[in-house]
């Protein structure tokens, strides 16, 4: 295997998906480049219209980022903040629950292959300030919603990047959903 030194522009090509064939090979056949996750950060950050540190990206619009205070946090590519990254940034989003067959019918054609109404509903979470739709979930009536995962920032910073971030000491790898929800209790 050949080490292979991938600029930042290769990157960039590849997150873009306009990467050539022959480059492609080139890094299924080589090492990864050591820098490259940092640079792949840097290219998310050019992105965004805001300055918070990006430390992981969940998916296309959604990052956790740390703020200037030191607070880690979901946030949207818009800039709306869903708060702590530990609690499911979908609690916080707009939602749209589709129920029906005529409902359903309007995102899954032909028809037959739409979910059945009284096993199954589809869910659409959006970002309340852009409007930008961010995930979907199609699940029995009722349940709860889906926290994909937990990331373990500070395991994946110490451990796979070797560069421990500072303030890993302030903060455990646990939901902390519960908490906005018995939140939304004392409210009613």
């Amino acid at each position: 295997m050949e080490k292979m030194d991938v600029s930042k522009e290769l990157v960039k090509k590849l997150m873009e998906g306009v990467i050539s064939d022959q480059e492609v090979l080139r890094l299924l056949n080589s090492y990864k480049d050591e820098d490259r996750f940092e640079k792949y950060m840097e290219l998310l950050q050019e992105k965004v219209p805001w300055d918070d540190k990006i430390l992981l990206r969940l998916s296309e619009h959604v990052f956790v980022v740390r703020k200037a205070s030191g607070d880690r946090i979901s946030k949207c590519s818009c800039g709306h903040e869903f708060g702590d990254y530990r609690v499911n940034w979908k609690l916080n989003c707009l939602i749209n629950v589709r129920t029906t067959i005529q409902e359903m019918s309007e995102v899954y054609s032909p028809e037959p292959a739409c979910p059945e109404p009284q096993w199954q509903e589809i869910r659409e979470f959006f970002c309340p300030c852009c409007g930008t739709q961010l995930a979907v979930e199609v699940l029995p009536p009722g349940y709860t919603v889906q926290f994909e995962f937990l990331p373990d920032i500070d395991g994946l910073y110490r451990e796979q990047l070797s560069s421990p971030l500072p303030d890993e000491d302030k903060y455990t790898n646990e939901d902390k959903s519960i908490e906005l929800i018995k939140s939304w209790a004392k409210e009613v």
